[in-house]
Formats: structure tokens, sequence, C-alpha cells
């Protein structure tokens, strides 16, 4: 009797160790829940950084992986080997998406980054010689986008300057015969030197640490480009992803792109 009473025992004490209690283990341990988002470097990458020991706090293990183009994040979110995203604006992501069989929505805004025209040879717009040469962003969304704000300060005028993936065809004047040449996005800023003006988005310019005073056309505030955290759909109410939006608006984040940026980037919450 005495004997099966210690093997039930035994039993009991090897269940605790091993089994069922795993959910009071995780507590008891402070376990956390691992989130891997996808960034740019500038400020992208900063600003998450800038919030890591904000969620682990909250339990989350933010994973931050880097990339250098605004091709992969959206399909390594895709194959699920990210679960966001923090890189791009709703248009590009639209198109994206549309082209790649992609569901993917914003669950939140976290800041502008004002697309720019930069010159290393001239001052103002006014000093553009006939047939110099600009470099655009070869993505539709961006494209547009930089079409549109040539045409917002009467460099070219377009057909219809409401259509956001506007491209070349869709200019209706173009008084100095200026040549457009597309390349990817990230491919721009090391080229600035070669040409007359070359639009270039923010987060790229200061990643190559080209300055504002370089920027002889800026976008307005009321740019619908906002950088967004961005998901799969299937994962819009994910509570990981709500408590590192609500990390991204925080006044810590707000003060931190107020004094960091300069300008540059702006909050847009």
């Amino acid at each position: 009797m005495f004997k099966k009473f210690i093997a039930v025992l035994a039993a009991g004490v090897l269940l605790l160790s091993c089994g069922g209690n795993g959910s009071e283990k995780k507590e008891a341990t402070g376990e956390l829940q691992k989130l891997v988002l996808g960034v740019s470097p500038v400020p992208h990458q900063e600003l998450a950084e800038l919030v890591k020991d904000d969620l682990k706090a909250e339990g989350i293990d933010l994973e931050i992986v880097v990339f250098n183009d605004y091709v992969q994040p959206n399909l390594q979110l895709k194959d699920k080997s990210i679960d966001a995203n923090f890189f791009q604006h709703v248009p590009y992501m639209e198109e994206f998406g549309k082209a790649n069989n992609i569901d993917m929505v914003s669950v939140g805004g976290i800041h502008l980054e004002p697309l720019k025209a930069y010159s290393d040879k001239i001052k103002s717009i006014e000093e553009l010689k006939d047939g110099d040469e600009v470099l655009i962003p070869n993505d539709p969304s961006n494209r547009g986008r930089s079409l549109i704000l040539l045409d917002s300060f009467g460099v070219i005028k377009l057909k219809d300057k409401t259509k956001l993936d506007a491209s070349v065809n869709d200019i209706a004047e173009n008084p100095k015969n200026l040549k457009f040449t597309e390349l990817n996005s990230e491919q721009i800023a090391p080229r600035l030197s070669e040409v007359a003006l070359a639009l270039i988005n923010t987060n790229n310019a200061l990643a190559a640490g080209i300055n504002k005073d370089k920027a002889i056309l800026v976008e307005g505030k009321d740019s619908p480009y906002v950088n967004i955290i961005t998901v799969l759909k299937e994962n819009e109410n994910d509570e990981r992803v709500a408590k590192l939006v609500k990390a991204l608006r925080s006044e810590k984040v707000k003060k931190f792109i107020e004094e960091k940026y300069n300008g540059e980037v702006t909050a847009a919450f």
C-alpha cells in the first residue's frame, strides 16, 4: 500500500512539473509574446527601437527586421516571416497588394515624411534648364506622388492631378522638356549629383545624409501619404499589434520626432 502511494505521488509530481500547467508557468516566468516587425532604416527603425522597452513592459518582445527596399517587407508579410511592417503609406500598400494578391490593411498611421525635390545643382525651380534630367521613383504610387508635387509647383501640368498613380504619359504640358528617368526609390539618392532634380522619399534622403537644405520643393501638409503599420487583413485585430500602434502613438514618440528630425518627419497623431 505504501509503495502504491509513493508511485501515485511521484506521478502527480511528474504531471505538475511536465504537464498541463504551461499557462501558470508562462505567467510566473513573465514569458514575452514575440512580435516581428519589418521596417525601413530611417526613421522607422529608430522609432521602433524607441518603444522596445515600453512593449516589453506590456508583455511584447519586439523583434525588428530592417529592409532596404520597398518590396521584401510586403512579400515577407505575405509568407508570414514577419507579423507586421512599418515603411509604407496607404496608396503604395493598396497598389502593391493588388498587384501581388496580398490582402493588407493599415492598423494605424504614425508619421508623415513630406516628399521633397532635391538638387545639388540649382537653388530654385526657376533655374531648371530645357532638357534637364529629373529622377522619380518607378513604383506607381510614389511616381504619381512625385508628378503631383511637380504639378503643384507648376513644373509640369498633369491631365488629372488627382490621379495618384499618374505616369509620365499623364503629363499634359512639359514646358521645359524635362527628361524623366524612373528608378527604384532606394536608388535615387546616390545619383542626386548626376542630375538637375531628384524626387527622393524622406526616409531614403535621411539614410543617405541628404540635408533638407538641398530641397527646393516640399510636399504640403495635406498629403495623404502617412506612414502606417501594415498587417495582413486576417491579423488586423492582433492584440500585439494594437499594443505596438499604441506605443508608437505615444507622447514620448511625438516628442522624439519633433526633436530628432527637425521638421523632416512629422507626427500623424
